[in-house]
């Protein structure tokens, strides 16, 4: 080989190592902002008493609301930006002991039609089988006690009536990662937890004697599958307020009326089964992975973690309760 050519491989092995170094940490970096809890109040939970909790004329939910979680699902977090928010049907909700069907095929794929028409047509054309991917998310919830108006909400010494409950957000990640990248994202994640059963809640919520500005019950809020320990969380490490998760549903919703009764799930900490590592995202991002491939990819991997028939999942929280569904077969028909 010429000197020429030995100098020119040199400087072509060169370019490659720092290419490799570039792309590491391009995928490794850490976030640039990192996640930390509000400044939160924490209630005396032998100061409060409890109310029935009575099916909800609305409800909503708040994700990306805990650290752990944005670490193991996110490949980015901006402070300034709003968290995702999308709304439950209210029909979704059932209480402690209920059993909670898969979503079959021809469920998943008439949401999918009904969020994106043409969509089912091409799921029914690559999948003869489409797994629901069935997730746990245990999270602390508060109902409203009173109507709020926005003008209550813009002042920020308002502290809402509310009473908190213990739920489980169950979740179709199938649908979910289907809206990957399209404009209604959160409309894919409201739907992928509207399925029948898919909104276990405690019978009753605590209230306390004495409402204060930003405070919450600092409990430790946890999800065992078949008794094991999955979730394990303080909701004092929550990022969010609940005065700050009302008024990201109304700049979400502008045009809805928060009326009492309504329910607002406030977000799952980390250990759910849809876990994926922030560098494999970012890969997924960076080489324009279109959200069939994603599905592809995650349903062609280790799928053990997540809800099978058969499978008993509870939820609880200190002095929020606790709520067990079993996980059953559901239609599997086209």
């Amino acid at each position: 080989m010429s000197p020429a050519m030995i100098k020119l491989a040199a400087v072509a092995g060169i370019v490659l190592f720092l290419a490799l170094v570039a792309l590491g940490y391009y995928l490794f970096r850490p976030l640039a902002h990192k996640p930390r809890p509000a400044a939160f109040h924490c209630y005396d939970m032998a100061k409060g008493s409890y109310v029935p909790l009575d099916p909800p004329p609305q409800a909503f939910g708040v994700g990306l609301s805990y650290a752990s979680h944005i670490e193991e699902t996110a490949s980015k977090f901006d402070p300034e930006a709003p968290p995702p928010i999308f709304r439950k049907q209210p029909s979704a909700l059932v209480r402690t002991g209920a059993e909670v069907a898969v979503p079959g095929t021809a469920e998943l794929v008439a949401a999918a039609e009904s969020l994106e028409p043409g969509l089912g047509t091409v799921l029914r054309q690559e999948h003869d089988a489409l797994p629901a991917l069935l997730d746990y998310e245990v999270e602390m919830g508060f109902v409203l006690l009173d109507d709020i108006d926005r003008a209550s909400l813009d002042d920020a010494e308002f502290a809402p009536r509310l009473g908190f409950f213990i739920g489980n957000d169950v979740s179709a990640r199938t649908l979910a990662i289907l809206g990957e990248g399209q404009p209604n994202r959160f409309e894919f994640w409201g739907a992928s937890k509207s399925f029948a059963g898919f909104m276990p809640v405690a019978d009753r919520a605590w209230v306390p004697n004495e409402t204060k500005r930003d405070a919450i019950p600092c409990v430790v809020i946890e999800t065992t599958v078949n008794d094991q320990l999955r979730q394990q969380q303080s909701t004092a490490n929550l990022i969010y307020t609940p005065a700050q998760m009302l008024r990201f549903i109304l700049a979400k919703h502008p045009d809805t009326a928060l009326h009492k009764g309504t329910i607002v799930l406030t977000g799952t900490p980390g250990g759910v089964a849809m876990n994926i590592p922030r560098w494999l995202a970012r890969l997924s991002s960076l080489i324009g992975l279109s959200r069939f491939k994603k599905l592809a990819a995650k349903l062609g991997g280790d799928t053990s973690r997540f809800l099978s028939p058969g499978d008993r999942v509870v939820t609880r929280g200190k002095g929020l309760g606790e709520v067990g569904i079993v996980i059953t077969e559901g239609e599997s028909g086209p």
